[in-house]
């Protein structure tokens, strides 16, 4: 599963942490070597390659920020993932400012850490075999070559060298983060920091904190400052997952970074200048939330500005194979097991199949049967994927991602010519059609010109 053979060095003067970090490492198929200090580090006969890096802040004699800062200057091309119990303190804001790769606050959650890991050693492995600029897919974990995935990254590649906002559509566990990822990494912002939030996985009284950060007193419980996400992203991307579920109140906070690119902490007066891209997900049909008051239109039209559709993985069951190999190769390691080949009977019954979860019910699939087939033949229950009629479950579904895509479009178009549908500057023009083709489809789908007028 590794993308480097250059281990993954651990440096943190808490022997607990050291040793946690080190035992997660190694569960995951890599090799971990641990160090309670920098200077410890740095006498050690450290392989200078492609590597990774986890990192205290906080460290006695030489800080966290200070061996960054040395590696920078050797040249050295290692990903540095800093791990502190200080969120809120201003060294940290500057440690990831200055090129960190992520950046996670103890306790972190092991999947976040893993997860940061195999991109700083993808990113290693990238620079190593096609040069910096280079963009390799699969080393990004997205794998496929159906024409509905090879078109998603065909927009990935138009998109990531430019600084638009992106919205990234589709079904749970279809893959949406790890397109954001490959984004960041295609672009221009690629060694500063990538920051993601799961704006559904934190409480609504507690997003507007998350995001934009506290001062001291602004709540109770708020004994000290806090440095929100969109900081610690600055000069890099964030990452904003099911953007659909975010509060009222905050959507028309993050409306004014979008426009202004300034926050102002919770609790606080100052104004804060932030340099972030902005890349957006959604598996919630954003529209029907804006007809049902739940979601702004102005916020809406801020993000989608580039829209990628990710297609489900029932639209792409010729990719199937390619996962399957791809998730053994990955899990194998892990779990103490040599990759096995997979017999033509296993792989017919897997991509047949409809998959609601996606490529993620598929890499859960994999590795479960891994782990209950121990050293004999792959195979998977049949109990875990029920048969089915593939016709049945994808043609209106499909139909209505179509729907939905085109309707996209065209209002995408709308927003930026504030609702002129002919002339020179017109949608039908940006859209290379003519405006009577234009007007019928905007009628058909019930798309209203007229709120395009005072978007902008």
């Amino acid at each position: 599963m590794t993308t480097s053979t250059a281990p993954v060095y651990v440096v943190d003067d808490d022997a607990s942490v050291r040793e946690a970090v080190g035992r997660l490492v190694r569960s995951a198929g890599w090799k971990a070597e641990t160090f309670a200090s920098a200077q410890e580090f740095l006498a050690s006969p450290w392989a200078d390659v492609p590597s990774c890096l986890v990192l205290d802040v906080q460290l006695p004699g030489l800080s966290g920020l200070d061996l960054q800062q040395q590696l920078a200057k050797s040249g050295a091309q290692t990903s540095i993932i800093f791990l502190t119990g200080h969120g809120d303190i201003p060294t940290s804001v500057r440690a990831i400012k200055a090129g960190a790769l992520e950046f996670l606050t103890k306790p972190y959650a092991d999947e976040d850490l893993i997860g940061a890991i195999e991109q700083g050693l993808a990113r290693g492995h990238r620079q190593t075999t096609r040069g910096d600029h280079a963009y390799d897919s699969e080393a990004d974990g997205l794998v496929g070559r159906s024409r509905a995935f090879r078109g998603v990254l065909n927009q990935v590649d138009m998109v990531a060298p430019t600084e638009s906002r992106v919205l990234i559509l589709g079904e749970t566990g279809t893959g949406k983060e790890l397109v954001a990822r490959a984004i960041h990494s295609r672009s221009k912002r690629s060694r500063r920091p990538f920051v993601s939030v799961n704006c559904a996985a934190i409480p609504p009284a507690l997003v507007a904190t998350e995001l934009f950060g506290h001062e001291k007193g602004a709540f109770t419980g708020a004994l000290q400052r806090r440095v929100g996400r969109f900081e610690l992203a600055d000069a890099g991307t964030i990452f904003l997952d099911e953007i659909g579920e975010l509060p009222s109140e905050t959507q028309l906070a993050l409306l004014r970074v979008l426009q202004e690119r300034k926050l102002e902490r919770v609790g606080g007066h100052e104004v804060i200048t932030v340099d972030v891209r902005v890349i957006a997900a959604t598996n919630r049909d954003l529209y029907a939330a804006i007809g049902a008051g739940a979601f702004r239109s102005d916020l809406y039209y801020r993000l989608n500005v580039f829209p990628i559709e990710m297609p489900p993985l029932r639209a792409r069951r010729e990719d199937i194979p390619l996962l399957v190999e791809h998730f053994i190769d990955r899990h194998a390691g892990k779990h103490g097991q040599r990759p096995r080949p997979v017999s033509r009977a296993t792989m017919d019954q897997l991509q047949s199949y409809g998959w609601p979860g996606n490529v993620r019910e598929l890499q859960n699939v994999v590795e479960r049967a891994l782990i209950l087939s121990g050293t004999g033949d792959f195979s998977v229950d049949p109990s875990w994927i029920p048969s089915e009629t593939p016709a049945t479950q994808t043609a209106p579904l499909l139909s209505d991602t179509l729907t939905m895509h085109e309707i996209q479009i065209i209002e995408t178009a709308l927003a930026q010519t504030r609702g002129q549908v002919s002339g020179p500057a017109g949608a039908a023009a940006k859209l290379g059609m003519k405006s009577s083709t234009l007007e019928s489809k905007i009628r058909s789908l019930s798309i209203d010109k007229r709120r395009f007028k005072t978007i902008y």
